[in-house]
């Protein structure tokens, strides 16, 4: 059977260190340009608040705080709102974003090309700034061609659900975490 092309992100799936796999809250500047979809890769700004982990203006990705789980605040009418992405130049109060930034989740993505479990523990970057308005998720996925010993992140193995096949590995998913020297919690590294 051939995997489905459907991307959906960065799925979390669990975490090494064993427990519930959580959120942390975090801000975004008000009017941010740029829609941010569930399970989309993100940074931390110097700025204060998060910004799309693919600088948009040069299409380079730069380290990765993790990824996006959704956002709260209160629109220009004074309504309080729960969005499951972030609406490019969206002007709001109280903003709140969660975000999936322990360095130790394993998520689950979908390859853009063929992979195989012959690529574990491989380097990929990512691909995809675009997400599904209707159901506010990402359409990232890693990037197949960039396979290295480095990359943002690394991938673990092929997913187990019943639906993927890793014999017709076009487009098959994998649990992948953020490489240590890309997480920024880890480097420790401000982006301006």
């Amino acid at each position: 059977m051939a995997n489905k092309d459907a991307a959906f992100g960065f799925r979390p799936t669990r975490s090494l260190s064993g427990g519930e796999v959580r959120t942390s809250e975090h801000t975004i500047a008000d009017t941010y340009g740029t829609a941010i979809y569930t399970n989309q890769p993100v940074v931390g700004v110097t700025a204060g608040g998060i910004e799309h982990a693919i600088d948009t203006s040069t299409g380079t990705v730069g380290l990765i705080l993790g990824t996006f789980g959704g956002a709260q605040y209160t629109d220009s009418d004074g309504k309080p709102t729960f969005k499951s992405f972030w609406k490019a130049s969206t002007s709001a109060t109280d903003r709140v974003v969660y975000v999936y930034d322990d360095p130790q989740i394993v998520f689950e993505v979908q390859h853009d090309g063929t992979g195989t479990a012959a690529v574990n523990f491989a380097g990929f970057d990512y691909v995809g700034l675009s997400g599904n308005t209707d159901t506010g998720i990402s359409k990232a996925e890693l990037d197949t061609s960039s396979n290295a010993t480095s990359g943002n992140f690394q991938q673990l193995g092929i997913s187990k659900d019943p639906d993927n096949s890793d014999t017709s590995s076009a487009n098959c998913n994998a649990y992948v975490m953020v490489n240590g020297d890309e997480h920024q919690l880890v480097t420790g590294t401000s982006i301006a």
